[in-house]
Parts: C-alpha cells; structure tokens; sequence
C-alpha cells in the first residue's frame, strides 16, 4: 500500500515526517521525497495495508497538505529505481531529478537540502519555505 502525493513547499514534506514519527503504529516501509522546481512528490511506502480507520485518517491527513499525484513516466521510473534498490545517486544522475530523501523519513536530510538550495541561490524560492 502507497500514498503518493504532490505539495507545494518543504514545509509541508517536514510535517509529514513529523506525522509518521509521532504514528509509531504505522507500518512505514519507506518514504521517498522528490524536489521539483515548482514543489514535491512524496510517496510513503507501507509495508502492508492499513485498517479501513487508519487508511482514512492518513488520507485525509495528506489531503490536507497536497493533492493524490499521477506520475509521469520519468518519476515512475525514478521511484521503481529506488525501490529496487538503486542508489538515489545513481538514480539522480540517470533521469535528472533531485531525491531528497529515500529510506526512513528523515526531518534533517530535508531541512539540509533546502538549506544547501537557499545558500546557493541567495534567497529562499516559496517551494522552499
């Protein structure tokens, strides 16, 4: 079971992270985080279904955040990459996506890339904040 789902900015991927830490009882396999230049993709993998009560809650959880996302061909590929094992390196030099983040939702990889992204452009883009 996946929930795959598009937000407008880093804030909003970090209160996800802080959700699935605090929901000790969700089975999370992993969660990968994709920057795009106009916001994120974030896919949490679990590792097998939810209750009827606890995939309606996570739902309606992420619905407030973002919107369900339909891949295009180059993100599928990106995320069956991942999952089979590539590196996120290898998978970032191969179809030209940044990973953010892939394994165990991670709060600091997050925060450190968006503060590596500000410190190189010299100002902080709204997908960023």
């Amino acid at each position: 079971m996946e929930y795959l789902y598009y937000l407008a900015n880093a804030s909003l991927t970090l209160r996800i992270v802080e959700f699935l830490h605090n929901r000790t009882q969700l089975p999370v396999s992993f969660m990968t985080v994709i920057h795009q230049i106009d916001g994120w993709v974030v896919r949490v993998k679990m590792e097998h279904e939810l209750d009827t009560d606890q995939d309606g809650d996570f739902q309606a959880f992420m619905k407030e955040l973002g919107i369900p996302y339909q891949p295009g061909i180059r993100i599928q590929m990106v995320l069956w990459g991942l999952e089979t094992g590539q590196s996120p390196v290898e998978v970032m030099q191969r179809y030209q996506v940044a990973v953010v983040s892939h394994g165990t939702p991670d709060r600091v990889e997050i925060e450190e890339f968006r503060h590596q992204f500000v410190q190189g452009l010299g100002y902080c883009p709204e997908t960023l904040a």
